[in-house]
């Protein structure tokens, strides 16, 4: 049975949202050395041997042609408490690292007290219609397990409840 492939692009938008995901700031350079960045929820593992993740930005986003003429970019998973980071990174004309917290490691600005940052090569990138989806192989990662991740469900912000 064929399904039909004229969804009405909120419904799908809607249904697609149902999902709960964390939140992540992916950050790189431009050519110039300038930080750039972009939020999305749109990230997951891949593969553990060898260690693979992916995200999607928007074919839209500004920083997308910086992260993938570097072929490398670091992931920040953010926590409950950097929800304003998250906003300020879909924006435009405004200073994204204005927070204090950015730092460099590995060559990469990552931002401090994240419940997980990773550096990645780019190992790939394929074709996700008005996303790109790039394929990054991880070569450093720091993880706190006692942080509280920030998610994205509905359009809204929310945080865990752990069901009893």
């Amino acid at each position: 049975m064929d399904a039909p492939t004229d969804f009405d692009p909120r419904a799908l938008r809607d249904a697609f949202g149902a999902f709960a995901t964390g939140v992540t700031v992916v950050s790189g350079h431009d050519g110039g050395g300038e930080r750039v960045g972009l939020t999305a929820n749109s990230f997951t593992s891949v593969s553990l041997n060898p260690p693979l993740l992916l995200v999607c930005p928007a074919r839209t986003a500004s920083a997308l042609p910086a992260l993938q003429a570097s072929g490398r970019f670091a992931v920040n998973v953010l926590t409950l408490d950097q929800q304003s980071v998250a906003e300020r990174f879909t924006k435009r004309g405004v200073d994204r690292f204005a927070d204090p917290g950015w730092t460099d490691w590995h060559g990469l600005p990552v931002l401090r007290g994240t419940c997980a940052s990773f550096v990645c090569d780019l190992h790939v990138e394929l074709d996700g219609g008005d996303h790109a989806i790039l394929v990054g192989r991880v070569t450093a990662l720091r993880t706190d397990p006692r942080a509280e991740p920030l998610l994205y469900v509905r359009g809204r912000y929310r945080q865990v409840h752990v069901a009893r």
